[in-house]
């Protein structure tokens, strides 16, 4: 799987918001710990602008920046033949990757967040503006003889492209060593209220009150 097929698996901009946002209350009950955790999300990450995050912490990232502009999605795998540092002693964003990002989010791909030294830490990147029917992809040769996940987006995007329950649950088992509740995370995946009976199913450990720092950066309901 490539970028190009993301662009087409992917959902409208308000559900992959939406899906993110509950990836991240997710973690945040599987994780207490911030360290630990896999994706996140911030509802006040700037003025009119809210990102969700994921770190793999083996060097694979992705951001997705929602905005009155749209969305735009940028994806980082290190071990990439397509990273930036994989070619020459000259760090360089691989051809087309970012070549067609449009106007309204050219200040998100040079983001410094989004950088290393000045250089755009990017393998992928799509965008959907407010106006647009479908997601968008700059035009990519990929690298001859790569395997079936050249620019990372098999790696970066599995849980965006497979948005089920059920993957979920399966995955954070394996991640977080502890079994995950299908039925909870179905509903925080369905955007429902955060309760104590969905919190307890999740972990017993923790308390509807622990989580309020993480509610409010997250936005998600109560």
């Amino acid at each position: 799987m490539t970028v190009l097929d993301v662009a087409r698996a992917l959902p409208g901009t308000d559900d992959l918001r939406d899906h993110c946002r509950g990836l991240a209350m997710l973690d945040a009950l599987l994780s207490p710990e911030w360290d630990g955790r896999y994706h996140s999300f911030d509802a006040h990450w700037g003025e009119g602008e809210q990102m969700a995050s994921m770190r793999d912490g083996e060097g694979g990232e992705y951001a997705i920046v929602f905005s009155a502009a749209g969305a735009y999605v940028r994806g980082f795998d290190h071990a990439s033949p397509m990273s930036p540092w994989a070619r020459t002693d000259t760090p360089r964003v691989w051809p087309g990757v970012l070549d067609e990002v449009p106007d309204v989010f050219r200040p998100y791909a040079a983001e410094p967040a989004f950088c290393d030294d000045g250089v755009a830490a990017v393998t992928c990147c799509l965008w959907r503006g407010a106006d647009d029917t479908a997601w968008r992809t700059g035009a990519v040769t990929f690298p001859a003889g790569a395997d079936g996940d050249p620019d990372g987006a098999n790696a970066l995007f599995g849980l965006l492209v497979d948005r089920s329950p059920e993957a979920y649950a399966a995955w954070a088992s394996a991640y977080y060593e502890t079994p995950v509740d299908v039925a909870a995370v179905r509903a925080l995946l369905g955007g429902r209220p955060l309760t104590p009976e969905i919190v307890a199913a999740l972990n017993p450990d923790v308390d509807l009150a622990d989580l309020a720092e993480d509610v409010s950066e997250i936005g998600y309901s109560t």
